[in-house]
C-alpha cells in the first residue's frame, strides 16, 4: 500500500452526498460581549446548529502550538490555519522556523545570506531589508529584522536600508511608533565605526506593497516607486513621517500612504545596481507580488522602469510550485501527503472556492503550499472576483455570489468534497469596524442557512469552522484584566488583529447519526481532515491527527 493509499473507514460507510468543509474566515468564540460582533449579529443558523443535539459541535484550539506556532501566545492566522485544515497535521510554520535558524546561525551559514553580504561588500551598495514592521509574528517579526541587521554590522556591510511597512492589522491600529521607535534604536546602535544603517521608506501594508492574490497591482506599484526609485514624498525621518501622516489623514498605520526619506532633497536610499534586497517576511501571500516584480523578466503588472540588477531573496521561498523567491534565507515547511493529495491519488473529486482575497488559502495553503491541483481533471478551482472597495463599506463582500456557485456545484453532483472560505469575518474584521464586523458575520449565517437545506437534500455532510478568530473581538484590551482599553478621547481602542480565541466547529450530517469522539486531547483545526475523511467513508492515514466524530447510518 502507498503512503498515498486511502483505507476505507471499519466502520463507517460514508454519507451518500458530497461532503462540504465551510471556513468562516475569523469566525472564533469570544466573550459574548458588547466588542464580540459574532455574538452581537444575528445568526440563527449559527445558533440552531449550536442548539442541535444531533450536531456534534465543539470548540477548535486555532493559534499557537496546535498550528504550528511558535509558542501558545502567537495568534493563528489563515495561511497557517489553511495548512493545518487541509494536511491533517501539525508542521512548524514559518515564524518557528526562522527563529530556529537565527538562533541555530543556520541562517547566517546559509548561501543565501553569505552571497547576499558578499555582494554588497564588493559593490558598495547598502543591504536593503523590506518588510513588515511588526511583532504580530503573521507575517513577519521585527526581531528578526534586528538580528539580520546586528549579524550585517558584524560582517562588515558598511551600508543598510529597511524599507519599513506599517502594520496597525496584525497588532494595535496606531502602535507603529512603538515599533518605529525599536527600529530606529538599532539603527543608531549600529551607525558607527563608519557604517550607515538608515530608513530609506515605508507606507501602510493596505497601501503599500502587500497585495495578495493580484487583487490590486496599484499597491505593488506603488511600493516599487518608494522602495527602488525612491519617489513619493519625502520626510526626514520614519517618526516625522508616521506622526505627520496621521496627523493629515487620520489614517491607521495600515492605511498610511507611502513615503520616502531624503536628506538634502535626495532619496537616502533608492535600490540601484550592485545591491541585495531581502525581503524578510516568513509569510507568502502577500510577499509574491513584489518578488515578482524583482524576479520577472518579462513582467507587465505595471511599469516598472528599468529594472536594477540586484540579489533578491526572501525569507522563504513563498511559492514552491513557481519557485518564487529562487534565492532564500529559510526553507518553508515541507508539508506532504495533505487531504487534497490522498483524495487526488484515491480518484475522489473535489471543488475548492472562494472570493478572490481567500482564493489561495482553500487552494495554495490548503494543499501545503501547492498552486497547482493535484488532478486538474478531477478538481475544480474557483475564483469569485473580489471588490476592491474598503471592507467596512460592503462587509457582505463577495458572500452571496460565492454561495451562489457553490449550491450549482453542489447540484450538480460533480464534486464528492468541497471546501469554501467566507473571507467577511476575516477582513471585515481587521477593518476594526464592530457593527460593520457584525453584519460580515450576519452575510456569512445567511449563506449557512442557504447551504444547510441543500446538502440535506443531497444526504451530504457540512463541516462548519473557522481558521482563526477575528471578529470575536474588536476591542484592545488590557492585558492582565482584559478590560477594554481607551483612547485619549476615552473611545474604546479598536482591535483590528486576530484573536487567541478557539473557532466554532459543527458537524451536519442529517442521513446519518453521529457523536463526538471521546477522548481528544485539545482537538484543533488538523484534526478537520480526518473528520472530512471519515464522513466520505475513509480511515485517517497514518500520523493524521484523529475525526471529531463517530458515526453510523
Amino acid at each position: 500500500m502507498t503512503k498515498l493509499a486511502l483505507a476505507k473507514h471499519p466502520d463507517f460507510p460514508g454519507v451518500e452526498g458530497p461532503v462540504l468543509v465551510v471556513v468562516m474566515d475569523g469566525v472564533g468564540i469570544g466573550r459574548r460581549d458588547d466588542y464580540d460582533a459574532v455574538w452581537l449579529a444575528r445568526t440563527p443558523n449559527l445558533d440552531a446548529l449550536t442548539a442541535d443535539a444531533r450536531v456534534p459541535s465543539l470548540a477548535l484550539a486555532a493559534h499557537g502550538r496546535a498550528v504550528g506556532l511558535p509558542s501558545d501566545d502567537d495568534m493563528g492566522n489563515s495561511e497557517v490555519g489553511h495548512n493545518a485544515l487541509g494536511a491533517g497535521r501539525v508542521f512548524d510554520q514559518g515564524a518557528k522556523l526562522v527563529n530556529e535558524a537565527i538562533a541555530s546561525g543556520a541562517l547566517f551559514e546559509g548561501e543565501a545570506w553569505r552571497r547576499a553580504t558578499a555582494r554588497v561588500r564588493e559593490s558598495g551598495e547598502p543591504l536593503h531589508f523590506i518588510g513588515l514592521l511588526s511583532d504580530g509574528n503573521v507575517h513577519s517579526h521585527l526581531e528578526h529584522l534586528f538580528a539580520m541587521l546586528r549579524r550585517a554590522a558584524r560582517e562588515g556591510v558598511a551600508r543598510a536600508r529597511v524599507h519599513a511597512l506599517l502594520d496597525g492589522r496584525d497588532v494595535p491600529e496606531t502602535s507603529a511608533l512603538e515599533y518605529v521607535d525599536r527600529l530606529e534604536a538599532v539603527l543608531a546602535e549600529l551607525s558607527v565605526d563608519g557604517r550607515d544603517y538608515r530608513v530609506a521608506s515605508g507606507g501602510g501594508r493596505m497601501i503599500v506593497t502587500m497585495d495578495r492574490y493580484e487583487a490590486e497591482w496599484a499597491m505593488v506599484a506603488r511600493g516599487w516607486d518608494l522602495h527602488v526609485r525612491g519617489q513619493g514624498r519625502g520626510f526626514g525621518s520614519l517618526r516625522e513621517a508616521v506622526a505627520t501622516l496621521r496627523a493629515q489623514t487620520g489614517a491607521t498605520d495600515q492605511n498610511l500612504p507611502g513615503f520616502v526619506i531624503t536628506e538634502g532633497g535626495a532619496p537616502v536610499g533608492p535600490i540601484r545596481d550592485g545591491a541585495s534586497v531581502i525581503f524578510f517576511n516568513f509569510r507568502g501571500d502577500r510577499a509574491i507580488e513584489i518578488t515578482r516584480a524583482f524576479e520577472e523578466d518579462a513582467f507587465d503588472a505595471f511599469d516598472r522602469g528599468p529594472r536594477p540588477d540586484v540579489l533578491y531573496a526572501g525569507m522563504m521561498q513563498y511559492d514552491g510550485d513557481l519557485g518564487l523567491p529562487r534565492t532564500f534565507l529559510v526553507q518553508p515547511p515541507a508539508i506532504d501527503r495533505s487531504l487534497g493529495e490522498h483524495l487526488a491519488h484515491a480518484g475522489v473529486t473535489q471543488l475548492a472556492i472562494s472570493e478572490t482575497q481567500k482564493y489561495g488559502h482553500v487552494t495554495y495553503f490548503w494543499n501545503g503550499n501547492r498552486t497547482e491541483p493535484f488532478d486538474a481533471a478531477r478538481e475544480r478551482y474557483v475564483e469569485i472576483p473580489s471588490d476592491t472597495l474598503p471592507f467596512e463599506e460592503r462587509p457582505w463582500m463577495k458572500a452571496a455570489e460565492v454561495c451562489d456557485r457553490l449550491i450549482a456545484e453542489l447540484k450538480s453532483g460533480a464534486h464528492r468534497h468541497a471546501r469554501v472560505n467566507f473571507a467577511n469575518g476575516d477582513m471585515v474584521g481587521h477593518t476594526g469596524h464592530r457593527d460593520a464586523a457584525a453584519i460580515a458575520v450576519e452575510a456569512v449565517d445567511l449563506c449557512l442557512g442557504r447551504l444547510l437545506p441543500v446538502i440535506a437534500a443531497l444526504s451530504g455532510a457540512m463541516i462548519v469552522t473557522a481558521d482563526h478568530g477575528n471578529a470575536d473581538d474588536m476591542a484592545e484590551r488590557d492585558k492582565k484584566t482584559g478590560a477594554p482599553l481607551a483612547d485619549e478621547r476615552g473611545r474604546v481602542r479598536a482591535k483590528t488583529s486576530h484573536t487567541l480565541n478557539p473557532v466554532p466547529c459543527h458537524v451536519y450530517a442529517p442521513s446519518v447519526s453521529l457523536t463526538a469522539a471521546p477522548g481528544i486531547e485539545r482537538p484543533g483545526l488538523a484534526n478537520v481532515a480526518a473528520t472530512a475523511l471519515h464522513l466520505m467513508g475513509f480511515a485517517a492515514p497514518d500520523g493524521y491527527h484523529p475525526s471529531l466524530v463517530r458515526g453510523a447510518r
